[in-house]
């Protein structure tokens, strides 16, 4: 029996999972992070925090499954993306708080970019021009943190995403650790050129980030490095494989192929299609990004709708307005409704993602009448987390010319079962879940796998993916059509908030 560690770095929690060959879970650890608000629209992590929490959970996971961190045949990385990290190489220590993803405070710089480069920027990235990825982060970093300035010109500054940091860590940080990325996290900073996977210097220079603080650019399944054994595996482990989570997805649900797709339910929602060694550009507001490069082999390319606020709703229900206590408490409190009172509420916090792409977006609540209750908003929550779902698949179809046969899903929503009917309702097609249900973790260490022999190919990890629950559309819901409808007009209303 061969054991693969994977650790999953995520927005609000970090894991570690113990597989073993057959993608069993036998050991893991979970631990949440501070969520750090400084002011509206501004979203940060301590990543001092997080590195200690990953020291707790590979700790409290290798405990679980009874194994000692030499019994590990490799370890894996998947880690929520976009979110940038700088720190200084000789003492270890990160410079600022990390950005997330979520985080908007870049608007105004990226609006004085030209409509000239924001083109090559969206041609050569495949990404749209938005405060979501890691380009303008660092270019904030670098023009209003003193410490990190200083840190550049004394050549201390390393930055990257979670994974770099992780990564650099693992390996003995301070006392010799490694500074590298794979493709799939460098594809989502607004600075790797789509067709060479590299650092491409015109992108440097309009965000003003110098290379030499950059991590060097790998392919997602090979040897980085081994863990360093004073570290919390306690063992020289290689770390072997590394894929952003949406990514990581992709790969634990078996998505190897052209015109294979997935959707994973998280803190936001992310839907992927596999185009094969082909760049797809969207015309229809979607992501060009790299699906996977296992080793030598070329990369294969996907397409992607990013939602940034789904589970993240749920979490405003229970800590904001504290209409339920835990999360799982939204199913029950929306089924105690038929339906959800003609109330419609479009979370967009932090503007629309795909494919509207709207940085001038604002969250609404419509539709209120004196019958409205609670209830009502629970189910009109968890009908966003679906609408919002189909516009990207929809989107996703247009783009491809490919119509989905049924919907792989994953992520923490699927164990809602309301949701998932509802979903299967809205979109008119079958939605799966596998049996193995943290492909997140499961990507991360199936790729870990493939670069030291313990999985063959792609086609024995193909067949290792089981059915676990499948919801089937009903044909005669009203949600598909004039609910769609109304969800449109709802959309309608959250534009132009932001002057």
């Amino acid at each position: 029996m061969s054991y693969i560690g994977s650790l999953d770095q995520g927005t609000s929690s970090t894991r570690f999972i113990v597989f073993d060959d057959a993608g069993k879970i036998v050991g893991q650890h979970q631990l949440e992070h501070t969520q750090i608000l400084p002011q509206a629209g501004w979203v940060e992590h301590d990543a001092a925090e997080i590195w200690q929490r990953t020291q707790d959970v590979i700790a409290g996971a290798l405990k679980a499954a009874r194994i000692s961190g030499a019994e590990l045949s490799a370890i894996g990385i998947t880690n929520q993306r976009e979110t940038t990290v700088v720190w200084d190489k000789q003492t270890g220590e990160p410079l600022a708080n990390a950005i997330v993803w979520q985080d908007t405070r870049t608007t105004d710089f990226l609006n004085s970019i030209s409509k000239e480069k924001q083109s090559l920027i969206t041609h050569k990235t495949g990404l749209a021009i938005a405060p979501y990825f890691s380009g303008s982060k660092i270019n904030w970093l670098l023009n209003h943190v003193p410490a990190v300035q200083e840190a550049v010109k004394s050549e201390r500054a390393l930055v990257g995403t979670i994974d770099s940091w992780l990564l650099w860590n693992l390996s003995g940080g301070a006392r010799g650790g490694v500074h590298l990325t794979d493709v799939t996290n460098a594809s989502r900073t607004l600075l790797m050129n789509l067709e060479s996977l590299e650092w491409d210097q015109e992108l440097l220079d309009i965000f003003s980030v110098p290379r030499s603080i950059l991590p060097q650019i790998r392919s997602s399944s090979e040897i980085y490095a081994t863990t360093d054994p004073a570290g919390p595996v306690g063992s020289a482990v290689p770390i072997a494989g590394i894929l952003g989570d949406q990514q990581s997805a992709m790969v634990g649900q078996a998505c190897f192929e052209r015109g294979e797709s997935k959707t994973t339910y998280g803190t936001g929602n992310f839907a992927l299609l596999n185009t094969g060694t082909e760049i797809v550009r969207s015309k229809n507001g979607l992501l060009t990004t790299v699906c996977f490069k296992f080793g030598n082999a070329p990369a294969n390319y996907a397409l992607e709708g990013s939602v940034a606020v789904t589970g993240s709703a749920i979490q405003w229900l229970r800590d904001q307005l504290q209409i339920i206590s835990t999360a799982p408490d939204i199913e029950p409190l929306a089924k105690s409704v038929a339906d959800n009172g003609g109330v419609y509420f479009v979370p967009a916090f932090s503007g629309l993602f795909a494919p509207y792409w709207r940085n001038d977006a604002r969250g609404v609540v419509v539709g209120l009448t004196r019958a409205a209750t609670k209830a009502h908003l629970a189910r009109a929550a968890l009908e966003a987390i679906c609408y919002q779902t189909r516009d990207v698949l929809d989107a996703m179809s247009a783009d491809s010319g490919v119509k989905l046969p049924e919907m792989r899903v994953d992520g923490g929503i699927t164990a809602n079962s309301l949701c998932m009917q509802m979903q299967a309702d809205i979109m008119g097609v079958d939605v799966v879940r596998p049996l193995i249900i943290e492909t997140t973790a499961l990507g991360a260490a199936y790729a870990a796998g493939l670069a030291v022999g313990v999985f063959k190919d792609t086609s024995e990890l193909k067949a290792k993916w089981q059915e676990g629950m499948r919801w089937n559309a009903d044909s005669a819901s009203q949600l598909a059509t004039s609910g769609y409808q109304l969800w449109k007009k709802a959309i309608s209303r959250t534009l132009d908030w932001l002057e």
